[in-house]
Order: C-alpha cells, then sequence, then structure tokens
C-alpha cells in the first residue's frame, strides 16, 4: 500500500517539476534576449553617436540655409595622384596612339574625354587630342582646340599620360593600312582593355575608339578615380576666349547683385521628345515632339503617365520658379537662366519670370555683338552657360543630364557649392495637388521642403556607389580633419 501510495502522486509531481523547469528557463531565455537586444541598441546607439561626431550630417530640423550648406566648408576635393601611381612612360615607349572619337554634346564629350585619358592610361598608350562631335544633333564644327586649351591639357596631365596633337608624319608613313577602328561597349571595365583593346594596339600601333561615351565603368579604383578627376576637373579648361567672355558675364550679374542662383532649364524641344513626356498642348504637342522622336530609331515606346510618375519628366519653367519660391527664395532673387530654345518660347517662360522679374540670359548680359562670334557654335554657346553656372551661388538642375552631372560633380569637387536637383517624383505629386487646390501656400511649401531635403546638394547626400561617378565624385572628395 506504501508502494502504491509513493506511485500515485509521481506523475503530478513530475509535471509540476517540468513546469517549473520550463518557467524559468522561458525567464532565462527573456532576460537572456532582453540583454542581448539592450545590448545591441546601446551599441547602436554609440555607433551613431560616433558617425554623427566624425560625420555631422544636415539636422532638418534646423533651418537649412538655401544658398549654402553648414558643412561645405569642412569639404575639399582630393584628387593628387598616390606615391605608387605610374607615371607616364615616354611617347616612343608606350604601346602606340590611341585616336578617340567623341560623341554627343559638349558636356558628353567632355564625360568622353576625361574616361579616354584614364583608358589611355590603362592601355599604357599616347593619347591623341581628342576628335570632337561634328554630326549629331547640334551639328557643331568646333575641335578640341576651338573649345579647350590644348596646352595645358597636355601639360597638366604630363605625369600620367603622353598626350600629342597629332599622330606623328614618319608613324602615318610606316602605316600599311587606315587605323583599326573599334567601339567598346558601354561602361566595360579595365579588363576590358586590357584583354581586347591592347592587343589590337600593340599591334596596329593606331587605334581608333569611336563613339566614346560613357564606354568606361563607374566601378574602378580610387587611384583611376582620381586621375578621371584630374582630367575632368583640372585638366579641361576652356581657351582664353570663351573663359574670358564667361567671366564677364559673371562680372556683369555679379554687379547687379552679390549672388545669384543659376537655372538649367533644359526645356528644350529635343529634351522633352526624348523624355517621352507630355505638358498638355494636345496633338499640336504631341504632333512636334512625336516628329522628333524619330531621330532615335531605338527609342522605345514610353508611357507619359508613367514617365512622370518615375520622375523622369523635367519640371516646366513655371514649376522650377514654384519650386524656388517654395524652398525661399524671394522674388527679388537674381536669376541666371542656361538654356537653349524653350518649347513654346515666351509663353512658356512668362510664369517663371512673373515670379522671378531680375531674369537675365547670356544673351541678355553680354554686349552687343559680344556673342555673334560663338551663335553658330553649339558648343561654345554651351560653355559660355557652363562658366556662368559653375560660377553661382546656387545652382538648379531639371534633369538628368550630362551638364547636370558633371555641374553637380563640379560643384561637389570645389566645395560643396550648393546645388539642387528637383526631386521630380514627389515635386509632381504636389504640383498636381497644388493645382487642384488641395493644397494651400504654407502646406505646400512645407511639402515642397521636405521632398527637397536629400536634394539639395549637401555633403551627407555623397556615398561611394551613388549614381554617376561624374555626379558624385566620393574618390576625389575628402573631410578635413576636426579637433574636438
Amino acid at each position: 500500500m506504501e508502494k502504491k501510495r509513493f506511485r500515485r502522486p509521481w506523475p503530478c509531481m513530475k509535471k509540476a517539476l517540468f513546469s517549473r523547469s520550463f518557467g524559468v528557463g522561458l525567464m532565462l531565455f527573456i532576460l537572456g534576449l532582453t540583454s542581448l537586444l539592450m545590448g545591441n541598441i546601446a551599441s547602436d546607439l554609440h555607433w551613431s553617436q560616433f558617425r554623427r561626431r566624425i560625420q555631422p550630417k544636415v539636422s532638418h530640423n534646423k533651418r537649412l540655409d538655401i544658398w549654402k550648406s553648414n558643412y561645405s566648408d569642412l569639404y575639399y576635393g582630393c584628387s593628387v595622384r598616390g606615391a605608387s601611381f605610374r607615371y607616364a612612360v615616354p611617347e616612343n615607349r608606350s604601346n602606340g596612339y590611341l585616336l578617340i572619337a567623341t560623341s554627343g554634346g559638349l558636356n558628353q564629350q567632355r564625360i568622353g574625354i576625361s574616361d579616354a585619358v584614364v583608358v589611355a592610361w590603362i592601355l599604357n598608350a599616347t593619347l591623341v587630342i581628342p576628335e570632337m562631335d561634328h554630326y549629331s544633333f547640334w551639328k557643331d564644327d568646333s575641335d578640341f582646340a576651338n573649345i579647350f586649351d590644348v596646352d595645358w591639357f597636355i601639360s597638366y596631365l604630363s605625369n600620367d599620360v603622353p598626350v600629342v596633337k597629332r599622330i606623328p608624319d614618319r608613324v602615318m608613313r610606316s602605316m600599311e593600312r587606315l587605323p583599326w577602328t573599334m567601339r567598346p561597349p558601354r561602361k566595360s571595365m579595365p579588363e576590358y582593355y586590357l584583354e581586347q583593346v591592347l592587343p589590337i594596339l600593340r599591334r596596329r600601333h593606331v587605334l581608333q575608339l569611336t563613339k566614346f561615351d560613357y564606354r568606361l565603368t563607374n566601378r574602378l579604383d580610387e587611384e583611376l578615380q582620381k586621375l578621371r578627376c584630374r582630367a575632368n576637373f583640372h585638366a579641361l579648361r576652356f581657351t582664353s576666349s570663351i573663359e574670358n567672355i564667361g567671366q564677364k558675364l559673371v562680372q556683369k550679374i555679379r554687379g547687379m547683385s552679390s549672388r545669384y542662383v543659376a537655372v538649367h532649364l533644359r526645356f528644350e524641344p529635343d529634351m522633352l521628345a526624348f523624355s517621352g513626356c507630355y505638358y498638355g498642348g494636345g496633338d499640336k504637342e504631341r504632333a512636334e515632339l512625336g516628329e522628333i522622336r524619330k531621330r532615335w530609331a531605338t527609342l522605345p515606346d514610353l508611357s507619359e503617365e508613367g514617365e512622370r510618375s518615375r520622375g523622369k519628366c523635367p519640371l516646366t519653367p513655371h514649376e522650377i520658379g514654384m519650386m524656388l519660391k517654395a524652398l525661399g527664395f524671394g522674388n527679388d532673387t537674381y536669376l541666371y537662366v542656361a538654356s537653349g530654345e524653350i518649347y513654346g518660347g515666351e509663353k512658356t517662360l512668362q510664369p517663371l519670370k512673373n515670379l522671378f522679374p531680375n531674369y537675365y540670359t547670356k544673351e541678355m548680359l553680354a554686349d552687343p555683338g559680344e556673342l555673334e562670334p560663338f551663335l553658330p557654335f553649339s558648343s561654345r554657346l554651351a560653355a559660355l552657360d557652363f562658366i556662368v553656372s559653375d560660377e553661382s551661388d546656387v545652382f538648379v538642375t531639371n534633369n538628368n543630364g550630362n551638364m547636370a552631372k558633371i555641374l553637380a560633380g563640379r560643384r561637389r569637387y570645389m566645395g560643396h557649392k550648393r546645388t539642387i536637383r528637383p526631386n521630380a517624383k514627389k515635386l509632381s505629386i504636389l504640383f498636381r495637388a497644388r493645382n487642384q487646390m488641395k493644397l494651400d501656400w504654407e502646406a505646400f511649401s512645407t511639402k515642397v521642403k521636405s521632398a527637397q531635403s536629400n536634394f539639395m546638394g549637401e555633403p551627407d547626400e555623397m556615398r561611394p556607389g551613388r549614381g554617376d561617378f561624374h555626379e558624385f565624385p566620393y574618390s576625389c572628395i575628402c573631410k578635413k580633419e576636426i579637433s574636438h
């Protein structure tokens, strides 16, 4: 009987002991998990505080200075060659002569030229002064020497790449055939040039690469990126005739106002046609832009609403003006507008002029007849716009085109001068709501400022791998040491 009494309660005791063990284990697990999470939170807090200390970020609660970044003085362009970076070999010991035929407008060609310098270094080749594009949409007969200072270009790059004005006569006479011509794939890696291009260069001694734009990857090691910056931001200097007129235009507008905003409207017919966007001009607009689109045989059919919702449509001049006003620029702000023929002409421009009466272009600033020698050459006119835009206190882009990229990157490199890129994806929604009277001005202005919070050219927008290197030259920008 004793054994039976002893055996009966055992299952209950076993169950109780199991429950107690389970409860203790669960409590220990919860305590451990809590400790781990608190440790991670503390660690994350410590790391975020450390990051803020070494890399100040913009506090969006603090009022943004629309004219100048609070942190721009902490950064500077740094593209000096490293001690181990290979020096240029003498011309007679290089692997041959590299001819480059650029493509597109002025700034697209500028990208091709700076990339060609890097490719010449990779191939250990002698670079011949690049051939400019005379046949694309712009039909500009300008040669390299009509736009850029050739002697400066050769001299500045002398430690990196041998550059000559033309192939020597002795080499030309020794050639049995015309130079071999090839077109590398877009965004090719250095390995492509070493494996596919170098053998041909060594065999033929002279090689031409055609339609040379965006033919080199963004993903290069730091020293090659710095060479890219040296070529783009230092070696490519405009001729004295272009530079003198450009600086004269800058002095004219500075004489009227101590600071000014430059806007690259990019609202020309070709841009709108290429974008596939629609701006409410009815059948007339669709027919006109559709006819221009036929120039690009490979352009896909695009959805107008789809492109707008993705932020791919340039803002109208009126929308640019509304954005600037919402950000806090007063109607006494001086505006320099860099643009070609505006689609819709004066009717399209008038709303922007109404918002900012101090509206100027190169034609308005120049003395009578001063621009006449430049008029037949779109690249030289574009160079004047480039200079005045680069010297501005604030530069506003209106699309992700080549001038916008090059100037945004250059202004970052030269001290993070304020550069505003419209967040077209969000702004298109706000403009639509504003037009439908769903937003009063105060609410609209607040939302525009919020939409633009990461599109104002602040230093913390720069990070490796973001966008095109020409726009975000992260390898060539250094931060000053700060003592605490």
